[in-house]
């Protein structure tokens, strides 16, 4: 299990909630010491166009310091998928989030679709033909479901509840990677007031038996909503054992 981090993530590069100062921290300082840190590169121009137009690049584009975190995010996620197709879980700790990014539009704090432009280069580069994305954050991916609608090879799931999780994911036959959105978001103390920690350890554990049954390691998530710095790290943390096969703190 590693985990894809850059010290740029770090930077408040806006006035919303996921650009807070310190919102990382506390994870990283959780996880350090428990995961492998790899530091990503920039997404690519190249890679971004698969999913979103080019005005939509160059609006982002004018905020120069949104900007290079918008690319650092998708490129943190690239790498995380990269690591994941062959055979390495990852969990990606980036900001911005994505899953509210359309081709052609952004809101909720997001810019770039971080998940869906992983998604769209491993297809396109011929590494997978088949993904499911699994959304547990507290809000619909309405930009990840926008893109891949008329995609049949990548199926959308935004989680109603942990206990009808294990349904769905058993009801899914094939697929060559699992990406997860992940938000922590829902938790008891964040903006859900649904989810205790022990709960994202369930998820984990319920997407490593998923991936185990179908494409075995071929998992990777990246970070989407979360806002409480000390229980998101506790949650993430929790999340990753989970994937791992371990119970938390364990």
């Amino acid at each position: 299990m590693k985990i894809i981090f850059h010290e740029k993530y770090r930077e408040e590069y806006a006035f919303d909630p996921a650009a807070k100062s310190g919102r990382l921290d506390k994870a990283v300082e959780v996880l350090e010491p428990l995961f492998e840190f790899v530091q990503p590169d920039m997404c690519t121009e190249q890679d971004v166009l698969r999913v979103h137009t080019k005005s939509h690049f160059e609006m982002v584009s004018e905020a120069s310091q949104l900007f290079t975190l918008s690319l650092l995010a998708a490129g943190g996620a690239v790498e995380a998928a990269e690591l994941a197709v062959q055979g390495e879980p990852t969990f990606a700790l980036i900001r911005p989030p994505g899953h509210h990014a359309s081709p052609d539009d952004c809101w909720g704090f997001c810019w770039f679709n971080n998940i869906a432009v992983a998604i769209e280069k491993l297809r396109m580069e011929g590494k997978i033909n088949k993904a499911f994305i699994l959304d547990f954050d507290l809000h619909f991916g309405d930009g990840t479901r926008n893109y891949f609608s008329g995609i049949p090879e990548v199926t959308y799931f935004h989680m109603d509840s942990v206990n009808s999780l294990p349904m769905t994911l058993n009801n899914v036959e094939e697929c060559d990677i699992v990406a997860v959105s992940a938000g922590f978001d829902r938790h008891i103390e964040d903006w859900g007031g649904m989810l205790s920690t022990m709960d994202y350890n369930e998820i984990g554990v319920q997407v490593k038996q998923m991936s185990d049954r179908i494409c075995p390691n071929k998992v990777f998530a990246v970070l989407e909503g979360g806002y409480n710095n000390t229980v998101l790290a506790e949650s993430v943390r929790a999340f990753c054992e989970g994937l791992e096969g371990k119970a938390h703190g364990k």
